[in-house]
C-alpha cells in the first residue's frame, strides 16, 4: 500500500544501551493513601490548557469534569478525589508553562461521580466520543489526546496497529506490571481498537529483557486473528514512536509526518489498557500507575496514585527518602524532566518518580568539543548535532533548516553518549525553539 522509496524497509539507526535498572519489576502494584488535598494543572496534554469547570467552594466526585478545553487539541480533566474544591489558582509546569490548577481538599470517601456509567459504544463515532470524555492522553509520557491519535483523516489508509510496550527507559516498570497485572485487559483494549477502526494488524512490541510480560501476551493471542508479540532488541530509544515503527514495520515516518501517513497508529500499551477498562466502568482517568526508585527512596515500588497527588505524598508513601534527593525526576533518567521541589503533583503522563542523592545526580566536568562524532552516530534519526550547535550558535535559520533539526525527538542518546559530557540534548532543543521564534516573527 505504501512506497516510501529505498528507505522503506531500512531500520531505524543509533541508540544506546545504558543500564536498565528495573528494580522495581517484581513490585506489584500498591493503592497510594488518598492525600488530603490534590492540586490538577489544566495543562495535562498538548495544546492549549484547559480551563476550570469549578469555582471555589463547589463539591465534587471522583470522575467530575473540573476542565474543558476549547479548539481541536485538548481533552477534559476529572477530579480524582471526592471533595470540596479550596482553590483555583496560577500554576507553573516544569515546562514553565502557565496554567491554571484546581486544589480539591479530599474527604477520603472517593464517592463517584453520577456521571459515571460505561459508555454507550456502538460503531466507530461513539467509539472516538468515548475516548475523549474519558481523558485519555497518551501514557508513555507525551501527552498526546488519545481520541485524536484514534482518528486521523486519512483511516481508510491505516492498516496497522502498533502496541508501544518497550519501555525502554532506565529503572520504569509501570508499563510493564500492567502486562503481567492486566493481560487480559490489555487484549481486550487492542480488540476494540481494531474493531472500531477496522484495523486488520496489530503489533504488540516488547523488548527482549522483559521475558515474563513476552510469554503471558503470548498465551493470551493464541488463537486470535491479526495480533502478534514482536520482540524488540533491547535498545534505548525502542519505544519512541518511529523507532518502534521502523522496526517492527520497516516504514519510516518522514520529517513532519504522522505515524497514519505511514499506516500505522501507535498506542501505549496501558493507555490500550484504560480503553477496555473505561469501556465497562465509565470512570475517566483519574489516577496514574507510577514508578517510585531511585538510591533515596526507603521502598522503591509502582504505586496507583490519584491525579494531582503531590510528589512528596507520594515520596511519605514509600516511606520517605534516607537521603536528602540532589535531583527529583518526572519520568525516567533519559527523558524524564527535573523538577526543583517536592510539591509538584503528578499528572496523566507521569509514569515515573525517580528521586536521586548528590552522589548519584552529581553534574561531571563539561569539556570541550572534541569532534568525535559519537552524537552523530547514535542519533536515531541521523541528525547532525555538532553542525546544529555551530548554526545555532549564529542563528543561521537556513541552515539550521537543511539540518532537519526539527526531526530531533529529544531522546538524550547524543548527551548520554558525549564523553565531554555536553549538554548535546539541551542544545538541540534550544536550536528547535531558534527556529520555532524564526517562523513566529516572519508570521
Amino acid at each position: 500500500m505504501f512506497s516510501f522509496g529505498k528507505n522503506t524497509f531500512k531500520r531505524t539507526r543509533g541508540g544506546v544501551t545504558p543500564g536498565h535498572f528495573k528494580n522495581t519489576r517484581d513490585c506489584a502494584t500498591e493503592q497510594l493513601p488518598i492525600p488530603d488535598t490534590v492540586r490538577i494543572p489544566m495543562a495535562q496534554h498538548i495544546g492549549a490548557p484547559c480551563q476550570p469547570t469549578v469555582k471555589v467552594g463547589d463539591t465534587v466526585a471522583v470522575g467530575t469534569v473540573i476542565g474543558l478545553g476549547e479548539g481541536f487539541m485538548t481533552a477534559p480533566i476529572h477530579a480524582s478525589v471526592s471533595g470540596k474544591v479550596k482553590a483555583i489558582e496560577d500554576f507553573i509546569m516544569p515546562t514553565s508553562a502557565r496554567c491554571k490548577a484546581v486544589v480539591i481538599a479530599a474527604d477520603k470517601l472517593q464517592t463517584p461521580d453520577e456521571s459515571v456509567t460505561p459508555p454507550d459504544v456502538h460503531d466507530f463515532e461513539s467509539f472516538i466520543a468515548a475516548v475523549k470524555q474519558s481523558g485519555l492522553v497518551g501514557l508513555g509520557g507525551a501527552g498526546f489526546p488519545t481520541w485524536i491519535k484514534l482518528s486521523p483523516k486519512n483511516l481508510d489508509q491505516v492498516d496497522t496497529l502498533i502496541i508501544n510496550g518497550a519501555e525502554c527507559e532506565p529503572y520504569l516498570t509501570s508499563d510493564y506490571r500492567e502486562c503481567l497485572e492486566s493481560p487480559d485487559t490489555v487484549i481486550e483494549g487492542v480488540q476494540l481498537v481494531k474493531k472500531y477502526l477496522n484495523l486488520q494488524h496489530c503489533y504488540i512490541g516488547i523488548e527482549k529483557n522483559k521475558p515474563e510480560a513476552i510469554a503471558i501476551l503470548k498465551e493470551k493471542v493464541q488463537g486470535l486473528d491479526g495480533i502478534e508479540i514482536k520482540e524488540l532488541a533491547t535498545r534505548y530509544p525502542q519505544g519512541a514512536e518511529k523507532v518502534i515503527i521502523s522496526e517492527i514495520t520497516g516504514r519510516r515516518v518522514p520529517m513532519g509526518k504522522l505515524p497514519a501517513d505511514v499506516g500505522v497508529v501507535v498506542l501505549n500499551i496501558t493507555s490500550t489498557s484504560f480503553i477496555a477498562r473505561y469501556l465497562r466502568t465509565g470512570m475517566p482517568l483519574v489516577a496514574k500507575r507510577v514508578t517510585v526508585d531511585g538510591d533515596c527512596v526507603k521502598n522503591p515500588g509502582n504505586w496507583l496514585v490519584p491525579i494531582g497527588t503531590a510528589i512528596a505524598d507520594v515520596a511519605e508513601a514509600c516511606g520517605g527518602c534516607d537521603k536528602d534527593p540532589a535531583k527529583i525526576l518526572l519520568g525516567g533518567p533519559m527523558m524524564g524532566t527535573c523538577v526543583y521541589a517536592d510539591s509538584y503533583p503528578v499528572a496523566k503522563n507521569t509514569n515515573g518518580l525517580l528521586f536521586f542523592s548528590a552522589d548519584a545526580a552529581g553534574q561531571q566536568r563539561v569539556l570541550a568539543c572534541m569532534k568525535c562524532g559519537r552524537c552523530a552516530s547514535v542519533c536515531p534519526m541521523g541528525l547532525m548535532p555538532p553542525q546544529i550547535y555551530e548554526a545555532n550558535k549564529v542563528k543561521d535559520i537556513a541552515e539550521l533548516t537543511r539540518l532537519q533539526v526539527n526531526a530531533c525527538m529529544e531522546c538524550g542518546c547524543c548527551s548520554y553518549i558525549c564523553p565531554s559530557k555536553r549538554l548535546v540534548t539541551q542544545s538541540m532543543r534550544e536550536a528547535k525553539a531558534t527556529l520555532r521564534a524564526a517562523a513566529a516573527k516572519k508570521q
